[in-house]
C-alpha cells in the first residue's frame, strides 16, 4: 500500500482535518524533548475516540506500517519519536482527552489517555479527591504516557510509581482489537492482570486509549521544608531517621547538592538562595495528610527541631504558605532546567538501594572525574525511593563539542556502577531508544528473552513503537540477544 493510499484510508476513519502531512504540522511530532532524536512520517494521526485507534491500527496491521504512539512529548529516551525511514505512522493520543467518569465513593476516575496530567489532578480536587501522580512535566504530559512509560515522579515514597495508581485499562492491541479493561476493581483474580503487560511497555505491545485510576482522600495539610546538610551519609541518617518518625505522613524527600542550586540560581532569575549560607547538600522534604485533628506543621516542626538539636542536619527552612513552599519546589525543578540551560549533558536515570545511594554517588563521580574532570556531575532526585538523576554536564570553560564527542563513553563506567550495587540503569524514564545499549549490556538473557516472546506473541508483525527497548532485527524462534545480531533502525 503506497503512503497515499494508507492516508486516504486513514482519513475516511477520522476526518481530513485530522490527518498532518504537511511539514509543519508534523515538525512538533518528530523530534523528542531533548532535541536528540529526530525522525520522518508520512503521516500524524489524531483520533477523536478508541474507535478510531482501534481503526487506525486495524489498517496499519493489514497494510504492515509500523505505528508509533505519541503523547505529551515529555520523556528523555527517545521513546515517542519514529525512525528515519519515514515509514512508520505516527498516532497522536492528544484529542482522547475527556474524564470520563468520577465515582467518588469508589474513589477511582476514569479518564481516556490524551488527559493533561494536571488536569487529572484537578478533576480529582474538584470531586474533594486527590490523585498523587506528580512531576515536573505535569503541565504538558499525558496520563497515558505516564502509564505507557510507568512514570515515577515525587511522590512514589508513599504512592508508588504509576502501576500502583491503576486499577484498569483499555488498550488498542497491534492488530486493531479494542480490549476494555476499565474496571475500577481493587480485587479481581480472574486469571492473568493483563493491565500489567502494558504500563512500562513504552507502546510496544499496544496503545493504552484509557484508564481508571485510584483516588485518595484530599490533602487536607501538605507541609514542606529544606534543610541543609554537610554530607550524602547525612542525608541517608537524616532520610532513615525523618522516615521512622514521620511514617505515613511523609510523601516526599528530594536530594539536591549545591552544583544544582548554583545552576538554578545562575540561569534562572526567579530562584532564590533558600538558606543564609550554602551547603554541600540540601533535602526538600514534604509532609501531607488528609487529617485535620493534628496539626502536621506542629509535627513537623518539633521533628525539624529535634533534628537540629541531634545534629542530623544544619540549618533548614519550614514553609511559611503555598507559596513559600512553591518557591522550595522550584529549586528542585529549577535544578533541572537550569541544566538544560547551562549546555550539553550526559543524563542517567538510575535506581540504587537506598542505604547506598553515597556509595554510588562517590564511586561514579570519581570515574567520570577520572575520565573528565572539566566536567561537573549534578546528582539529585528521589533519594525516598532510591531515584537518583546521575548527570554529567560540561564544564563551564569547556569545549561543547570536545564534551559531545567524549559524552558517549561516560555512560558505561556509571552503570558498571549501578550493575555493581545491585541497581538499576533506568529507574523511571524507560529505555526507548536511548537506553537500548544497557538493556542488552545489564539485563538477563532470561529477562530479555521472556519480554521478546512476550512482544513477539501480541505484536507478531513488530510493528508496534519499532525499535524503542529492542533493535529491531530479524524474527528467529531462538533470538540471540548478542549485539552482532542486531539491526539497528538508525
Amino acid at each position: 500500500m503506497s503512503h497515499q493510499e494508507l492516508i486516504e484510508r486513514v482519513a475516511a476513519v477520522v476526518g481530513r482535518d485530522a490527518c498532518l502531512c504537511e511539514p509543519d504540522e508534523q515538525a512538533r511530532y518528530l523530534v523528542d524533548w531533548l532535541d536528540s532524536y529526530h525522525g520522518r512520517t508520512p503521516i500524524v494521526v489524531c483520533p477523536g475516540s478508541a474507535e478510531e485507534v482501534s481503526a487506525v491500527v486495524r489498517l496499519c496491521y493489514e497494510a504492515g506500517v509500523p505505528v508509533v504512539p505519541h503523547g505529551g512529548n515529555t520523556g528523555l529516551v527517545g521513546g515517542a519519536v519514529p525512525s528515519a525511514s519515514g515509514e512508520e505512522l505516527v498516532l497522536s493520543l492528544e484529542r482522547l482527552n475527556r474524564v470520563l467518569e468520577i465515582d467518588a465513593t469508589n474513589y477511582t476516575m476514569t479518564v481516556e489517555a490524551g488527559c493533561i496530567l494536571q488536569d487529572v489532578q484537578e478533576a480529582a480536587a474538584e470531586a474533594k479527591r486527590y490523585f498523587p501522580l506528580s512531576l515536573g512535566a505535569e503541565g504538558t504530559c499525558q496520563i497515558g504516557g505516564n502509564l505507557a512509560t510507568n512514570a515515577g515522579g515525587n511522590a512514589v515514597l508513599r504512592f508508588g510509581n504509576a502501576r500502583d495508581l491503576v486499577l484498569g485499562l483499555q488498550v488498542v492491541l497491534p492488530d486493531g482489537s479494542l480490549w476494555n479493561g476499565l474496571r475500577g476493581l481493587r480485587k479481581s483474580n480472574t486469571g492473568y492482570d493483563l493491565k500489567h503487560l502494558f504500563m512500562g511497555s513504552e507502546g510496544t505491545l499496544g496503545i493504552i486509549t484509557a484508564a481508571t485510576l485510584k483516588l485518595f482522600p484530599a490533602r487536607r495539610q501538605v507541609e514542606t521544608a529544606l534543610l541543609g546538610l554537610e554530607s550524602l551519609d547525612s542525608v541517608i541518617d537524616f532520610f532513615d531517621s525523618t522516615r521512622g518518625e514521620l511514617d505515613e505522613f511523609l510523601s516526599a524527600f528530594e536530594l539536591i547538592p549545591r552544583v544544582g542550586v548554583e545552576m538554578a540560581l545562575e540561569h534562572l532569575p526567579e530562584v532564590r538562595d533558600p538558606l543564609d549560607e550554602p551547603y554541600p547538600f540540601y533535602a526538600l522534604v514534604q509532609a501531607s495528610t488528609s487529617q485535620t485533628s493534628l496539626q502536621l506543621g506542629e509535627v513537623l516542626e518539633a521533628w525539624l527541631g529535634k533534628s537540629l538539636e541531634d545534629g542530623l542536619v544544619t540549618n533548614g527552612v519550614l514553609a511559611t504558605s503555598e507559596q513559600h513552599a512553591r518557591t522550595l519546589w522550584l529549586l528542585r525543578e529549577g535544578c533541572v532546567e537550569a541544566q538544560r540551560l547551562a549546555g550539553p549533558s550526559v543524563k542517567h536515570d538510575v535506581s540504587i538501594p537506598i542505604s547506598r545511594v553515597p556509595e554510588f554517588i562517590e564511586k561514579a563521580t570519581r570515574a567520570i572525574e577520572e575520565r573528565m574532570p572539566e566536567a561537573r556531575v549534578v546528582a539529585f532526585g528521589h533519594i525516598g525511593d532510591g531515584n537518583i538523576h546521575f548527570n554529567v554536564c560540561a564544564g563551564e570553560d569547556q569545549d561543547r563539542d570536545a564534551f559531545l564527542a567524549e559524552a558517549p563513553a561516560l555512560s558505561e563506567p556509571i552503570y558498571e556502577v549501578v550493575a555493581a550495587l545491585d541497581g538499576s540503569f533506568s529507574a523511571e524514564h524507560g529505555v526507548g531508544q536511548q537506553r537500548r545499549e544497557p538493556f542488552y549490556t545489564y539485563l538477563g538473557d532470561v529477562d530479555r528473552d521472556t519480554m521478546w516472546r512476550i512482544k513477539s506473541a501480541l505484536d507478531p508483525k513488530q510493528l508496534m513503537n519499532p525499535g524503542k527497548i529492542f533493535y529491531e532485527r530479524e524474527r528467529c524462534d531462538a533470538p540471540d540477544y548478542g549485539k552482532d545480531s542486531m539491526r539497528r533502525w538508525n
